[in-house]
């Protein structure tokens, strides 16, 4: 059965905003300025528990522990840092789960990739985090302690929030943007400077775009469609589940996601080699793609240690990106990140008890 994510939520102060701590601070018979003051030391002073609130009186710190009252903040278990200065952490949740977090580091900016799951029942056959199973959904203040934890780590203030980690971000919805409403309203990480990643869930493209509306006012982020295939054929053999979304059917549900929110649909395409990489490959990407409003990010394999796929080869990743280009497709390529340090999504928690 899976768990509730919410469950004990009420008692969890991380994820709430200013006015929602004043609230609390008055139902907990304090001043307002007490919520002020919390507000102040979650998100800057990134306090981990409540007993180092100190500008909260003794007594009333004590009574609040003893009410179950926490800031929900996660343990961290492994920190790894690769030679490119990729940091990846491995944290514990309350209830003994682990997931991983990523911070990704260049001169200009700090990109941290957050995990929406404990797991992943989405199952794609090049993900470390698919052959581990499926636990349960993160909640709101799980999402959010993970860019506390790589802030604290790297001593930087994230530019960048990616929903890329462990875990399928539209199979929790909710959380997620409510994870999001907080990262862009207490943290200050700008909307479009904020990304969701999806391999694709029947039906919850436009209850996305609905729901964005709702709870942060406008879809402003970037929303990542996992492709890793030109075809339906090709896409169920490397993601199972596809089985379940027609490609036709997806496509028109990217397109009508942009019609509502009128933000461009981001395609991801994991280069496998010799299976989805070859000229035909991409010519047949580009005859699917032309004419929408889309952008193609492609992605070079990065090998998980019982790997049955191969990284592409440097020759087949340019000639891939330059077909797209040449018919006309909005083409960019990620750069491999941690590869020392096994950096895939998943590798870290699986390998959990092991020398790194």
């Amino acid at each position: 059965m899976t768990r509730d994510p919410c469950s004990g939520a009420n008692n969890v102060l991380l994820g709430r905003s200013v006015k929602e701590l004043e609230e609390w601070a008055v139902g907990n018979g304090q001043a307002s300025f007490r919520g002020r003051q919390l507000h102040d030391w979650l998100y800057n002073k990134a306090v981990d528990d409540i007993d180092g609130i100190t500008v909260f009186p003794k007594q009333w710190r004590d009574d609040l522990l003893e009410k179950g009252f926490t800031l929900g903040r996660l343990e961290e278990l492994t920190r790894v840092v690769a030679e490119d200065s990729t940091l990846k952490l491995l944290l514990a949740t309350k209830d003994g789960e682990n997931i991983e977090t990523v911070g990704i580091p260049t001169e200009n900016r700090l990109t941290v990739c957050v995990s929406s799951q404990v797991g992943c029942p989405m199952a794609c056959r090049f993900c470390a985090t698919g052959k581990g199973g499926f636990q349960r959904s993160l909640a709101l203040h799980e999402m959010v302690a993970q860019v506390l934890s790589v802030r604290e780590a790297m001593n930087r203030r994230p530019s960048n929030v990616v929903f890329m980690g462990m875990g399928e971000p539209l199979l929790n919805i909710q959380q997620v943007l409510g994870a999001i409403r907080c990262i862009n309203n207490e943290l200050g990480v700008g909307q479009r400077k904020i990304t969701v990643s999806t391999v694709g869930v029947p039906n919850t493209l436009p209850n996305l775009a609905e729901q964005a509306q709702k709870i942060l006012g406008r879809a402003q982020f970037t929303l990542a469609v996992s492709l890793h295939a030109p075809n339906q054929e090709l896409r169920e053999e490397i993601i199972p589940t596809a089985s379940t979304y027609p490609f036709e059917n997806l496509l028109e549900d990217c397109r009508r996601y942009f019609a509502l929110t009128g933000r461009r649909v981001s395609y991801e395409y994991i280069l496998l080699g010799g299976l989805n990489d070859t000229k035909e490959h991409a010519m047949e990407l580009a005859d699917r793609l032309i004419g929408s409003q889309s952008h193609v990010n492609l992605i070079a394999y990065n090998p998980i240690d019982d790997a049955e796929f191969k990284r592409p080869s440097v020759r087949s990743i340019g000639s891939f990106k330059r077909l797209l280009e040449q018919k006309g497709i909005k083409v960019s390529l990620r750069a491999s990140r941690g590869l020392d340090k096994n950096a895939a999504c998943g590798q870290l928690r699986r390998q959990q008890g092991k020398a790194f």
